[in-house]
């Protein structure tokens, strides 16, 4: 099975069924990811911002952003957003891939990425990629991505 990652804009065929699998599993992020993306609060679009899919074929089985952080009030600092892999589709490496080409991509554009991983299992893959945890209320994981001396 070969998978690809790309820039996607929504609506993008198989999101209802990723934001399907999404809600069935208690995680809202993915109905606003929808939502921001189509009243305009969140197209990512702005210098350093994208949108990403995996697809499985032409079946969209993962989904992830990356955002200037709106919580940093800092433009040299991104956020990775709204990483989700169907389940079906999970101990794959799939999620692992969505976020190292998120943080290659943050590298071009921000000094730091950050996030909120929603669970522990997502808490530890961000550990194992290089994030490390912080107690910032807006963040769960941070990573430098340039060196700081």
């Amino acid at each position: 099975m070969t998978t690809a990652i790309r820039e996607i804009e929504l609506p993008t065929p198989g999101i209802e069924q990723l934001r399907s699998d999404a809600v069935g599993e208690g995680f809202g992020f993915v109905e606003t990811l929808i939502e921001e993306c189509c009243t305009g609060a969140n197209r990512y679009d702005r210098p350093g911002e994208t949108l990403l899919g995996c697809f499985d074929g032409d079946v969209l089985v993962a989904v992830g952003g990356l955002n200037i952080d709106p919580f940093a009030n800092d433009p040299d600092v991104g956020r990775v957003r709204r990483v989700y892999v169907r389940p079906a589709w999970r101990n794959r490496g799939i999620g692992r891939a969505m976020v190292a080409a998120l943080v290659e991509i943050a590298r071009g554009h921000f000094r730091r990425v950050r996030l909120r991983a929603e669970n522990a299992d997502a808490g530890r893959l961000y550990e194992r990629m290089g994030f490390e945890p912080t107690t910032d209320p807006d963040a769960t994981h941070a990573m430098n991505l340039v060196n700081e001396g």
